[in-house]
């Protein structure tokens, strides 16, 4: 089947008020090795996982990687360090940066690492903002805007990049963030980060904080470029990304399965899913399920079998009804039409399949279809006898259950011809 089907399927999500798309290239930085390292429940990868998971990254479009906090001590400056060094000797595109405090301490190794290597690593310099911050670390507004302006003074004249970040934006005052922000960029700062620390933030406020950054930026600087950082306490990270970029940002922050501390960051695999499905991005995803998985076997953090896109059941169905419907889209022709009539997520595009189960809840039409992909005869018998075994289980069965049950048919049908 050549022709195109598209007219198939009529979507609501452009039909009418939809977001606006951007005006500007989406760019990702991917917190896996930093931030995502913060979650109480992941595993320290080796250095070759984390080299590995660079490439993963390099492989899928980021623009830029945290590649972790130097200031915290030497064990983690000897893995920024090769890290940083990676990238320049396997010339990748990805980008590197690494975090710190508002402070010359945490400054300095950053600065030392980038001339040993020979690449500007990007600063990313944090502290808090709102005012329940402040008053918990007894810091005053005019404190943290000296510490901000020296701190971002002492990196550009190092000449490294730097991007700002105030902690919990989300919840700090529209005067405290202008008077930060407006500080950062007349110091040097090439980006300023809105982070939503704690994942406060809903689309509106997103959108809403966006939108007043972005009129500080245009009236201090209009290079400057705007990162969104979320958190997924509510379950909005993926949301709150695409609302902010709609605002304004240039760039959206996230990290592979969504690891980070508390509940953890935006999945930044979900968040390339949506992008590129929305249109918004056309980076080649089909890595992406391997990033995934390597990242959650190495850290530790399992991926749930209803994890969407990636998660063992994602595009499984063992339903009769279902699977009838992908089977007769396959028997028109069309692997696209197979793709998409029982999914929302073309599972091709991120180089997965549709899979159909054999189990209690399937049809007839699942066991023939299982025979014919497994290359047994379609015999209606035979397809009888498993679809009994299927209905007498209160799961589904594995291949191997099948193969064996299978087989076991086929040996008594050629024991009954001999006898």
């Amino acid at each position: 089947m050549t022709e195109s089907l598209e007219h198939l399927i009529h979507d609501w999500n452009v039909d009418g008020e939809t977001a606006v798309s951007p005006r500007r290239r989406v760019e990702f930085d991917d917190e896996t090795l930093r931030d995502g390292l913060q979650s109480p429940s992941v595993t320290d990868p080796s250095i070759e996982d984390k080299l590995r998971i660079l490439h993963y990254m390099n492989a899928i479009g980021i623009d830029n990687a945290d590649i972790g906090l130097p200031g915290a001590g030497p064990h983690v400056q000897k893995t920024v360090e090769r890290l940083a060094r990676e990238i320049v000797e396997q010339k990748l595109s990805v980008y590197p940066s690494a975090a710190g405090r508002t402070h010359e301490n945490d400054v300095r190794p950053i600065v030392e690492i980038s001339n040993r290597v020979g690449i500007r690593i990007e600063a990313d310099l944090f502290i808090g903002s709102s005012p329940i911050r402040q008053f918990a670390e007894e810091w005053d507004l005019d404190w943290i805007i000296e510490q901000s302006t020296k701190a971002v003074r002492f990196a550009v004249s190092e000449g490294i990049p730097v991007m700002y970040v105030t902690e919990d934006t989300t919840r700090a005052k529209p005067e405290d963030i202008e008077k930060l922000y407006s500080a950062a960029i007349a110091a040097g700062a090439a980006r300023i980060c809105i982070a939503d620390t704690v994942g406060h933030a809903t689309p509106w406020g997103a959108r809403n904080l966006v939108r007043f950054v972005r009129k500080i930026v245009d009236r201090e600087n209009p290079n400057v470029k705007i990162d969104w950082h979320g958190h997924e306490d509510r379950g909005l990270g993926v949301i709150n990304c695409v609302a902010a970029l709609e605002a304004g940002a240039d760039r959206v922050h996230g990290s592979a399965c969504g690891i980070g501390e508390r509940v953890g960051n935006t999945p930044m695999d979900l968040l390339m899913v949506n992008l590129k499905l929305m249109g918004w991005i056309d980076n080649d995803l089909t890595a992406l399920p391997d990033y995934v998985k390597f990242v959650s076997r190495v850290t530790g953090v399992p991926l749930d079998d209803r994890y969407p896109v990636f998660g063992r059941d994602a595009f499984r169905t063992g339903t009769g009804v279902h699977a009838a419907a992908i089977i007769k889209a396959k028997r028109k022709g069309s692997d696209w039409l197979a793709d998409r009539v029982y999914s929302g997520v073309p599972a091709g595009m991120f180089g997965l399949q549709q899979v159909i189960e054999v189990g209690p809840m399937c049809g007839l039409s699942n066991v023939i279809y299982w025979l014919d992909v497994h290359g047994y005869p379609q015999e209606e018998p035979l397809a009888k006898e498993l679809f009994q075994l299927a209905k007498s289980t209160n799961r589904v069965l594995t291949d191997d259950e099948l193969h064996s049950a299978a087989r076991r048919w086929q040996d008594a049908q050629q024991h009954a011809v001999t006898q």
